[in-house]
């Protein structure tokens, strides 16, 4: 009983840890509804069944752009899909925590409180991705963006609803300019995905057309965005493959992409200082920013 009170205790600080992270950022951001008129399809979960895990937003049924606009925009827009397994979305370290150091480069940046697929309903992440990426579009010009400058991040499964848009996009209007992708999922294969992943995304037995669609990496054309791509070797919970597979089905078809592999990280280590490689990951995405996203903008002058 003593160390279920010492967890409980451990996570509601954890939470209020975030919370006041969050607050003492440079600005709020501009929170926007997807759906303020009702979402065009449902995963079962009502607000009622909405609640944190810790850190963890789990049971999503109202999904949200958090958007923070740059001082001295580029033109530059970037959406982020935080991780969480297609069980939850962690919205703090995958999510608001780069905020500051992308609206510094000029880059306005949003994050995707995106709803959960509740263990079969595929459409539903992929429907909200879409959507934040109208949201940019339709705000372009509020905001000093260039439309066919907006790009998707993600990370963990967030990775794989990143690389899921960049390959299943519907419409010019919803297809991203550039993905990044930090340690994502990107297969759907058995021995190759993160099963729980799967599970969230698909259900308990998918059928090989279900699992193919979803195996990002076969999903690859001419027309996929260019790509930036960073994972460590010793990934123990999303296999390195995933990175490899996809970033070789890339280049096989043409589309300018770069592969990072740290030797070292494990999992989930998004911008944090504990990840060894952190400088060196985050001054890659910098450099891959500026020569291949916005080569002829005018970034302003970095910390």
């Amino acid at each position: 009983m003593k160390r279920n009170w010492i967890c409980r205790r451990a996570v509601v600080t954890l939470a209020v840890f975030v919370s006041c992270m969050i607050a003492a950022m440079a600005k709020d951001p501009i929170v926007i509804p997807l759906w303020p008129d009702g979402a065009p399809n449902s995963n079962g979960f009502t607000a009622s069944d909405e609640h944190q895990e810790g850190v963890m937003e789990v049971n999503i049924a109202r999904p949200e752009l958090y958007v923070y606009c740059a001082d001295k925009p580029n033109g530059t827009g970037l959406i982020s899909c935080p991780g969480g397994g297609y069980y939850g979305v962690a919205l703090w370290h995958e999510g608001h925590q780069l905020a500051q150091w992308l609206n510094v480069r000029g880059i306005t940046y949003a994050v995707l409180r995106y709803r959960m697929p509740n263990q079969g309903h595929y459409d539903v992440p992929l429907s909200d991705a879409e959507q934040a990426m109208r949201i940019m579009r339709a705000h372009a010009a509020e905001w000093g963006l260039n439309p066919d400058r907006i790009g998707v991040m993600g990370f963990s499964a967030g990775g794989h609803l990143a690389s899921t848009l960049a390959t299943h996009y519907s419409a010019p209007e919803t297809r991203p300019a550039y993905q990044v992708l930090l340690y994502p999922v990107i297969s759907m294969i058995p021995g190759v995905t993160h099963d729980g992943s799967r599970l969230g995304l698909l259900g308990k037995n998918p059928g090989e057309e279900l699992t193919r669609k979803f195996s990002n990496e076969l999903q690859v054309t001419k027309d996929t965005p260019k790509a930036f791509i960073a994972v460590s070797a010793d990934d123990d919970l999303v296999p390195v493959a995933n990175s490899l597979r996809y970033f070789e089905a890339l280049t096989k078809a043409g589309v300018m992409s770069t592969l990072h592999v740290y030797p070292r990280g494990s999992h989930a280590w998004s911008f944090n200082d504990s990840f060894t490689y952190k400088p060196e990951w985050s001054a890659e995405l910098d450099k891959w920013l500026r020569e291949e996203v916005f080569p002829e903008a005018t970034t302003p002058e970095r910390p």
